[in-house]
């Protein structure tokens, strides 16, 4: 079940309904608990016996954390919930790449082996629940929570199905305590909520799907045989789709839950007007940075431990964080991409950081621009089939290489470089600005009339929506 699904719909109108009928907190918890799992079995009834049994695991675990003494002994019960969790994402997520890049090392050494058939389907959003669950028990582990005496609350955290699947991540010490009291959702609220969805739901339905989601397919996917014009074109229309799917994704999900009243973090902060890289990943997919930073980058050591040793740990927490993503070598060049971003951004604020130039208008101009056009060159890499697909389009890119045929018309290729070119230059503009500053200076008249447009347009539009991008992961 897909947020941009006519079942979708009449599911969130029912729940809706069933929940403001219902007359106790605790009613409505389970009401949204089973709606939950009920979503989640829409993919693949068998998976939510994971979910649960990473939800008990967990329960315990951490109850059993916060009640011992012996260092060692909580230090062991930590180590059971990373075995377990981690355990069943590598089985699920890494074990056919294991398979794979073992095949090709003994091929190096001239030893043919053929690994089994795996087999084995991906659940659903397994990365996102599995990192969810884990910061609930490092934080226990930390001190930084008390675990949490009802497993229906817990059950909930872990399975709350706007953001089951694909996020934002949901951090225990956010999300517990608006458990703790009934949610009272305002006119005012769920009106935004809705308001929210609807901008989601445009950006993933017309723009990210409608607009450029054909171009991408059509470039990435003939990597071979387009020239190096359409090769630019393909990563412009990947560097917006993937904005327009992923952020829309996040809008609708914090959107829906507004309208049961819980509050989700943010997950996109007009990434694309980023000055420099530290700075992009303050802005693309929040939930994800942070956690990399609090639960590896700093557990690694940070920053502490002086240079060569921090580069190291960021090295690292990216290369994991491109592994989060997919189990593939493109994943991982794409990680390793981003980590010597940071690197060199690291190494040039230390030597220019204090000249005055570098803070100018001009300074910061040119650092957006480097920005963009090398997490540009990283999502080549994120998007190809394969790293020598990937590198078969730069190579089309800078040899300027004729294509064997036409794989996009003018007309699309205009209408790429506009919307690509405005979205860019509104993320610039307004980076400081927040969505909902901006909602409040719009006349509510005006508003209703833009949002009521949006909402026509998704009606309206080809019935070619695919699921979300990052559903894989």
């Amino acid at each position: 079940m897909v947020f941009n699904s006519l079942t979708f719909i009449v599911f969130f109108v029912v729940i809706q309904g069933a929940y403001a009928l219902l007359p106790t907190w605790k009613s409505r918890k389970i009401l949204l608990l089973l709606a939950s799992y009920f979503f989640y079995a829409a993919w693949n009834p068998p998976f939510v016996l994971l979910i649960i049994l990473s939800t008990a695991i967990d329960f315990v675990l951490a109850r059993k954390i916060a009640k011992s003494t012996v260092q060692r002994h909580r230090r062991l019960l930590l180590m059971g919930s990373l075995a377990v969790n981690l355990g069943l994402l590598s089985y699920f997520k890494y074990s056919p790449f294991a398979l794979e890049s073992l095949q090709q090392a003994l091929a190096v050494v001239g030893i043919v082996w053929v690994p089994p058939e795996w087999g084995i389907i991906l659940p659903v959003g397994i990365s996102f629940y599995t990192f969810q669950t884990l910061s609930y028990t490092i934080d226990v582990y930390r001190g930084q929570l008390e675990p949490k005496e009802s497993l229906l609350d817990f059950a909930l955290f872990v399975t709350f199905f706007p953001q089951l699947v694909a996020g934002p991540i949901v951090r225990a010490v956010d999300f517990l305590p608006q458990l703790a009291v009934p949610r009272v959702v305002t006119s005012k609220q769920f009106g935004w909520g809705l308001s929210l969805a609807t901008i989601g739901l445009f950006n993933k339905v017309v723009l990210g799907d409608g607009l450029m989601a054909p171009v991408v397919t059509a470039t990435f996917d003939r990597w071979a045989l387009i020239s190096g014009g359409e090769a630019v074109l393909g990563t412009l229309a990947f560097t917006a789709q993937i904005f327009f799917d992923f952020s829309g994704y996040s809008t609708i999900a914090i959107g829906v839950a507004m309208t049961f009243g819980f509050a989700l973090p943010d997950n996109f902060h007009f990434p694309y007007g980023a000055r420099g890289f530290s700075d992009f990943w303050r802005r693309w997919h929040i939930s994800l940075s942070s956690w990399l930073r609090d639960y590896l980058y700093i557990s690694l050591g940070g920053n502490r431990r002086g240079d060569t040793r921090t580069n190291i740990n960021l090295m690292t927490t990216m290369l994991l964080g491109g592994l989060w993503h997919g189990a593939s070598f493109r994943f991982l060049v794409w990680g390793a991409l981003h980590g010597a971003y940071l690197f060199i951004e690291r190494t040039i604020d230390a030597k220019l950081g204090h000249l005055s130039w570098y803070h100018t208008t001009v300074g910061r101009l040119a650092g957006w621009s480097l920005t963009l056009g090398a997490t540009m060159l990283a999502w080549v890499f994120f998007r190809a089939p394969s790293v020598q697909g990937a590198f078969g389009m730069l190579v089309s890119m800078v040899t300027w290489a004729p294509g064997s045929f036409d794989a996009v018309n003018s007309l699309t290729s205009v209408i790429v470089v506009l919307v690509f070119g405005l979205t860019v230059c509104w993320h610039y503009l307004f980076r400081d600005v927040r969505v909902e500053t901006m909602a409040q200076a719009v006349p509510v008249p005006l508003r209703a009339v833009l949002l009521g447009a949006m909402l026509f347009i998704c009606m309206m539009a080809p019935g070619n929506s695919t699921a979300f991008i990052y559903f894989q992961f």
